[in-house]
């Protein structure tokens, strides 16, 4: 296991003084990607050898939003590596060891010269010990989110510089964030999943296509054509935690 410790600062908060939506999927990818920096294989080392581990899926459930000033513990494992496939667990707990978030997550890793995914090798996973700690304890969704028939189309939102990282496409958080904006205002999220098709570059055209189900909302973040780049399923209540 991997771990640091933080403290949730005002700029990550929100207008309630938690720490936003946004600001935990960032806490959780920089954990992986400290993990990833701290074992020598990086960003450095992945760009060197024209790698690169891009995330498929998220499901990550809130059991509470630390607030301003809490001190946090952001802590990251693999449990299993299959074929190109590796897959992460992720929590956010109080300074008592209470879990705030817990989250599991399916990556791949991809080959950027030939644009494919690639088998890991051991030299690859060699830093993350042998990848078969125990999984975390929670309900597991499917990878795959299920997409409404019905749907409401929203206007068009641009992919602009600050939504693009280091890989030169859409942060994966801000996916989220995206879909977060055209939710009602009054909800808190509790449990999100989000399944990453494609990747959106600077410039693209995102077309926010939104369905209310019978436990939450998904949205589906397309191009012109109705191709999704992302599909993030979100619940919550109206109620803080």
């Amino acid at each position: 296991m991997y771990y640091f410790g933080s403290r949730v600062r005002y700029s990550e908060t929100d207008e309630y003084g938690k720490l936003t939506l946004t600001g935990v999927l960032n806490y959780l990818q920089d954990c992986s990607t400290f993990q990833s920096e701290d074992n020598g294989l990086g960003l450095s080392y992945l760009v060197n050898r024209n790698k690169a581990w891009w995330l498929s899926s998220w499901q990550i459930v809130i059991d509470r939003y630390p607030v301003l000033g809490e001190e946090i513990i952001i802590s990251t494992w693999p449990y299993d590596f299959k074929g190109f496939y590796g897959y992460r667990n992720f929590t956010i707990s109080d300074k008592n060891g209470n879990y705030l978030v817990r989250a599991n997550s399916v990556w791949f890793l991809f080959d950027t010269k030939k644009a494919r995914p690639v088998k890991i090798e051991p030299d690859d996973i060699k830093g993350y010990g042998d990848g078969w700690e125990e999984k975390l304890s929670m309900d597991y969704a499917p990878r795959r989110i299920e997409l409404p028939n019905d749907f409401r189309q929203l206007p068009q939102v641009t992919v602009e510089k600050h939504h693009i990282d280091t890989n030169h496409h859409v942060n994966n958080a801000k996916y989220v964030e995206i879909a977060r904006e055209v939710l009602p205002d009054d909800l808190e999220v509790t449990e999100l999943r989000v399944e990453y098709k494609k990747a959106a570059v600077f410039g693209d055209a995102l077309y926010p296509r939104i369905s209310r189900t019978e436990d939450g909302y998904t949205v589906s973040l397309c191009d012109g054509e109705g191709s999704a780049y992302a599909v993030i399923w979100l619940q919550g209540k109206t109620e803080r935690i």
